[in-house]
């Protein structure tokens, strides 16, 4: 690729009378006579914008002759003596005459920049540096709910006394009925019904199956020829070329261009398609018949409930094609002083055999802990 190259001419802002703007090629303000130093940031040059796209300088380039002389004479070096800029291909400084020594400091060239120039990306240490703030954040949130933890699981021991036990019977009558239901004929197989004796040995049956008529079961899917598929993709074709420039500082208040044309890609949709076997739903049908089967149904509930007593079922008497279901249930009231408040721990015995252990008055060891949760103790094992 042919490569094409400028000279891009700097410009200058004078610290004596504020002059801003001067051209690389005067060494002297124009203003004021005061030659350009190396302090005071007066041989920093600004060359000006550059587009973002291709990289190169928005200023022209200089084409005379003294310019392009100035620009390819080497880097500026600065006088011991008065500290005035000079070419560097001049052994003399223009302003005092001095000749430049070994200790004459000079301008050093820039390094290139890139071909794209484009804002950095975040560099990693400020990513690593986010990271381990929010993992100083999530330890920091670990050791205080893990010290939350440790506080609240110490325990101690209190003595607390029953004040109330408390009990509830349910008993519920279930019948066993003959009931009409639906279901497919393929399903169905005539079976006669038992009837329960004391409440089991019971079989549901099915009698009398009858009013049988088609209806939809369901649907399948049925592969119906075949049917063409497309999806849109893109990929990177070269469509063209673009300038791409790269930019070097001659160290004397000019600055070197090269540019030159690279391949260009875009994007472009294209269809990726293919062929697939193309299905449609289908009804599906089957029988549906009513038939006569028997089935457990609740009838009737009776409840009982009391305190500090001992438990009694409700009365309720099953006939002969009937069962009894019963429920119970148990609490046990024991309250407590923690921290000169009074509190109270609920204790559900499983059995009644475990509930009438439990008496009114009765002294109860408990260990609680500062998150105010408590457990009954027996000795040294939990009741």
């Amino acid at each position: 690729m042919a490569e094409r190259t400028r000279i891009i001419e700097g410009t200058w802002n004078c610290t004596s009378c504020d002059t801003r703007d001067i051209l690389a090629r005067h060494r002297s303000c124009p203003s004021c006579n005061n030659p350009r130093e190396e302090t005071g940031q007066e041989s920093e040059f600004d060359f000006g914008d550059v587009d973002p796209s291709s990289g190169k300088s928005r200023r022209e380039g200089v084409t005379d002759e003294k310019a392009l002389s100035a620009a390819n004479a080497g880097a500026d070096w600065f006088c011991d003596y008065c500290s005035a800029s000079n070419r560097g291909d001049t052994p003399i400084c223009r302003n005092c005459r001095a000749e430049r020594s070994a200790t004459s400091r000079a301008l050093t060239e820039g390094a290139e920049e890139p071909l794209e120039p484009s804002a950095p990306p975040p560099p990693p240490p400020l990513a690593r540096q986010g990271s381990r703030k929010w993992l100083y954040v999530g330890l920091g949130l670990l050791a205080f709910f893990g010290t939350c933890m440790m506080w609240g699981s110490r325990t101690h021991g209190v003595t607390g006394q029953v004040t109330t036990t408390e009990w509830t019977r349910t008993v519920h009558r279930e019948t066993f009925q003959r009931v009409s239901r639906e279901g497919w004929r393929s399903e169905l197989s005539t079976r006669s019904p038992r009837m329960p004796v004391n409440g089991t040995g019971e079989v549901a049956g099915v009698e009398n199956i009858r009013s049988c008529f088609p209806r939809q079961r369901g649907t399948r899917q049925v592969a119906d020829g075949t049917e063409r598929v497309c999806s849109t993709k893109t990929r990177q074709e070269k469509c063209g070329t673009q300038e791409k420039c790269t930019r070097k500082k001659m160290a004397n208040g000019y600055m070197k261009e090269t540019c030159r044309d690279e391949p260009k890609y875009c994007s472009k949709s294209y269809q990726d398609c293919d062929m697939r076997t193309r299905y449609r739903s289908e009804p599906v049908f089957d029988v549906s018949c009513t038939y006569d089967t028997y089935v457990w149904q609740q009838v009737d509930t009776r409840v009982e409930s009391g305190r500090d007593g001992a438990p009694r079922w409700p009365a309720l008497e099953p006939g002969a094609y009937d069962r009894l279901r019963r429920e119970e249930k148990y609490a046990v009231h024991i309250g407590y002083e923690d921290d000169g408040d009074g509190k109270e721990h609920v204790h559900e015995p499983k059995s009644e055999t475990e509930f009438l252990a439990w008496k009114k008055g009765q002294a109860v060891p408990l260990e609680v802990n500062n998150f105010g949760s408590a457990q009954i103790l027996a000795g040294d094992a939990v009741r």
